[in-house]
């Protein structure tokens, strides 16, 4: 049997205003790795009910000393339970003081005040606060903060937290600084920082003409690897004061790198704090993927400081208000400072990959949930990714100008409140005078909508009708779905290819916008010349799945020619679906339209990259019911092939063309050009070895059982007198002459999908070189486990026993766990069912003290029931043992719970 016993669920329709505001709150920490004494000082007043009592929430926290108005609180006159602390019969005008005592070091779950690498460090969104002091831990109660931080000078030089530092000095052996933020803020944006770390200092001039000082806070030694990320977050002040006329509020803004973080970053008013991988990087230690990231995260935490601190939410449901608008503005930024073109291409990319699956699957949720037991499991795909496509279309509907006014009427209107999505549409009607209030649909309905298209020609009067029709699949607790506004950009082209314009509201137009806001319309094109081929959706103008009914000669015809760059690349996606998935399908046409797309001059190389990138196992199995992993695997293995072989000659004429760079840098283009090559190489490995390499390819075979041994046991013999094939040789020479981590990686990459003996020695170099590197041994981990190799579940079952491995460092965890689970499709889904097995072990170990990350895992299992047997069985076999399992977290009882229900 498995638990039913799940706690019961918190509810938006159960919210209510607080009964008591805070005001003005004041900590002192007096910071010991065991024994961290936290005083708390509250200027509280009621704003609810007379008789309402005081709850604050509190979690494995030592009460030492409650007083009220200066009067210590006997013990009989409160009630403390594990969770909170509640006092009744409290005036409507009082100040409390707590002293709670707290274990930083014994602290696992990475929540509230913790130690990382010998530093405090702190997360508290989205309940972390609780797990410091007692407090009315929600966002909707804003506080004025002045913190004291009291630490040994030795060891703990640096004293960080939100806001200016009025106050410093020294206590004999100890130190204390005094931090004031003058801004209100809720808990969960509070920081605090404490240890050795080395400072990369720079300045910003606000647009008023204001100094801001900037510091990035980093590991002894690492100061070097903060400049990408100081250079962006200037770049991103500078971009929202132009983009979005918001200026900085503070004298100072810090950020601070920590290894051990369970999320990739943290907004904490005017301290951000930060993955490691996401903020360190040279040329030797990461790759363009990372100096991408590093960019847009940066500029997303940075934005928070409106999109989130300035407004809040007014409480976890609205999560999205502040998440899926930042996401929104930090992709248009990327868009600015990379091509808006590409970053299109991968947003919807990372969408399709992330939330389509989610909408699809039992762990389906609106926008905006209507439910949650722990607020940790909706840090979602859904939230952010679709949060963000909702903010698009608003902005596609009422125009750059319109959008602008209203969000400077948003921000203006809000500032130093907690928000509603209520509140943000009412913005947009402000300065339209229109109803936005059909909007809302998209939060709180959960499912990607189905856009169906047809059109009927009229060649007599030239005539184009579209008839158009949108379906919502059901969701659990979501059977009926109403229509939704669908923004459709949409032109035409020829049969050759060519854009054809069109008369359509009484105007000549290459292309229109429509708004679908029925289940059903019909739109007529006039003065449309010939029989056309329909381009819909215009770069991706709304996040639904299009049935168009067409032809495949139009795919190839959008393929060669769509000058939007988002269809050209969908079309090239739409057909190597189609023939992957098509037991016949061949990759001669397709070869021969990828041919003409790499060697158009017209086109940049990022772009030509992503043109290069088939479709990946999890994008199949999404147009695949029931899912066959295996069957999925060899077929696009197979077209793979097919295709790197009809494009063997061009493909290595086109990677000679681009020689590998010996100086590097991260900007766009270059970035691009090295994406193409390697994209290129992927390629090259991929074609079927010449009847040459055939007979030396017994080389492979030799390597393939040349794999590390357990500790303690010597690696077998190798061959070396036996030849690499052509394609083993330009792998082993890209890995070995790479002049930075990202060709590095692309030949690392490469050789794991021949895999042999070059593969063995490949990896034994790259840990030899960086083994004292923690974040590029991520990618050493993650490379294997994500190898679509028989023997890489023994390898990966190997490597978590590894030395270097450690499930208490999330990123280290995730490079194995993770990476397996996800990109490792072929492996992860064999049919013995040890794949699932292996995931779930590690789900229960990392649940014991990490529950967030843990849970994360859930949704590998999450469509279980799209699967072919005996993948179903076996999967909804594993979700009723985590079920089963006794002291289960809230976090994965809840997913696991949604997914076997599901």
């Amino acid at each position: 049997m498995y638990r039913t016993d799940i706690a019961r669920p918190i509810r938006l329709t159960d919210y209510r205003a607080p009964d008591f505001v805070i005001p003005e709150t004041r900590l002192a920490f007096d910071l010991h790795p065991t024994q961290t004494q936290v005083k708390a000082t509250y200027r509280i007043e009621r704003r609810g009910a007379a008789d309402a009592p005081l709850v604050l929430l509190g979690e494995r926290l030592i009460l030492k000393t409650l007083r009220l108005d200066g009067v210590e609180v006997a013990p009989e006159a409160y009630a403390l339970t594990p969770e909170c602390l509640t006092l009744s019969g409290v005036p409507d005008r009082f100040t409390l003081e707590i002293d709670v005592e707290i274990n930083p070091q014994d602290n696992k779950m990475l929540e509230g005040l913790y130690m990382s690498s010998g530093r405090y460090c702190t997360q508290c969104e989205a309940e972390g606060f609780r797990k410091i002091v007692y407090f009315p831990d929600r966002p909707d109660v804003l506080s004025k903060y002045t913190v004291r931080l009291r630490a040994p000078k030795a060891g703990f030089p640096r004293l960080l937290s939100n806001g200016n530092l009025i106050d410093s000095g020294e206590e004999g052996t100890f130190h204390y600084a005094v931090w004031e933020d003058p801004f209100p803020k809720p808990a969960y944006l509070f920081a605090l920082v404490a240890g050795e770390l080395d400072v990369l200092e720079d300045r910003f001039v606000t647009m008023s003409g204001r100094t801001v000082d900037l510091k990035i806070f980093v590991d002894p030694g690492m100061s070097a690897r903060a400049a990408y990320a100081m250079d962006a977050l200037k770049r991103s002040m500078r971009w929202d004061e132009e983009t979005y006329g918001r200026e900085y509020d503070l004298h100072l803004f810090m950020i601070v790198a920590v290894r051990d973080f369970n999320f990739g970053a943290m907004e904490n008013k005017g301290l951000n704090i930060f993955n490691a991988s996401l903020l360190l990087a040279d040329a030797q230690t990461a790759t363009d993927l990372d100096y991408e990231r590093i960019e847009s995260v940066v500029a997303h935490e940075y934005f928070h400081n409106w999109s989130g601190n300035r407004v809040t939410c007014r409480d976890w449901f609205q999560l999205c208000l502040k998440e899926g608008l930042t996401v929104f503005r930090d992709q248009s930024f990327s868009g600015d400072q990379r091509g808006h073109a590409v970053q299109r291409i991968k947003d919807v990319k990372m969408l399709r990959a992330r939330q389509f699956p989610e909408d699809a699957g039992p762990l389906a949720h609106p926008v905006r949930p209507a439910a949650y037991l722990k607020i940790d499991n909706f840090y979602t795909a859904t939230i952010y990714e679709k949060g963000a496509e909702i903010v698009g279309m608003l902005k596609t509907v009422v125009g750059a100008e319109t959008y602008r006014r209203a969000l400077d009427h948003y921000f203006e209107t809000h500032d130093g409140t907690a928000a509603t999505l209520e509140d943000f549409l009412s913005s947009f009607e402000a300065v339209t005078g229109q109803d936005f209030s059909p909007w809302l649909k998209w939060y709180v309905q959960a499912g990607t909508p189905v856009l169906s298209l047809s059109a009927t020609y009229d060649g007599d009067t030239q005539r184009l009708t579209l008839t158009v029709s949108q379906m919502t699949p059901p969701t659990p607790a979501q059977a009926h779905k109403a229509p939704v506004p669908i923004p459709v950009r949409l032109g035409l082209l020829s049969g050759a290819g060519a854009p054809l314009s069109f008369r359509f509201a009484g105007e000549t137009v290459p292309e229109a916008l429509f708004v679908l806001t029925e289940a059903r319309a019909q739109w007529v094109l006039e003065d449309v010349t010939e029989a056309p081929v329909i381009s819909a959706l215009r770069g991706f103008s709304a996040p639904v799945k299009l049935t168009l009914t067409e032809p495949e000669a139009h795919r190839f015809a959008r393929f060669r020619g769509d000058p939007d760059p988002f269809n050209r690349w969908e079309a090239a996606q739409s057909l190597a679906k189609a023939l992957i998935l098509d037991p016949h399908g061949a990759a001669a046409d397709y070869a021969e339209a990828l041919r003409a797309t790499l060697t158009d001059p017209t086109l940049d190389a990022a772009f030509k990259a992503l043109m290069t990138g088939l479709p990946t196992e999890m994008d199949l199995a999404q147009s695949l019911t029931p899912v066959d992993p295996a069957f999925i695997h060899t077929r696009r293995k197979a077209f793979k092939a097919e295709l790197a072989a009809a494009l063997k000659t061009d493909a290595e004429a086109l990677y000679a063309a681009l020689p590998a760079e010996t100086t590097f840098s991260p900007d766009a283009a270059s970035a691009g050009r090295r994406a193409l090559r390697n994209a290129l190489l992927d390629l090259i490995v991929a074609a079927p070895d010449s009847d040459a390499d055939r007979s030396e390819a017994t080389s492979d075979q030799a390597g393939a059982q040349a794999v590390r041994r357990p500790e303690g046991e010597a690696p077998l013999e190798r061959d070396a007198a036996k030849p690499l094939s052509a394609k083993q040789k330009i792998a082993k020479a890209h890995y070995h002459d790479a002049r930075n981590m990202t060709d590095m990686m692309a030949g690392l990459s490469a050789l794991s999908q021949i895999h042999g003996a070059a593969y063995q020695d490949a990896l034994e170099d790259f840990y030899a070189r960086f083994k004292s590197e923690p974040l590029v041994l991520d990618k050493w981990f993650a490379v294997q486990a994500a190898c679509p190799h028989p023997e890489t579940l023994s390898r990966v079952r190997r490597l978590i026993t590894h030395p270097d491995f450690d499930r208490k460092v999330p990123n280290r965890w995730r490079a194995v766990a993770q990476a397996f689970a996800a990109n490792n499709p072929a492996i992860f889904h064999d049919a013995s069912g040890e794949g699932y097995a292996f995931i779930a072990e590690e789900i229960l170990s990392v649940d014991r003290f990490n529950p967030m990350t843990a849970a994360r895992l859930i949704e590998a299992f999450g469509g279980f029931k799209r699967y072919a047997e005996p993948h179903r069985g076996l999967m909804q076999a594993v979700l009723e043992r985590i079920l089963g399992t006794e002291g289960l977290s809230k976090n994965v009882a809840e997913l696991a719970g949604k997914a076997l229900a599901g």
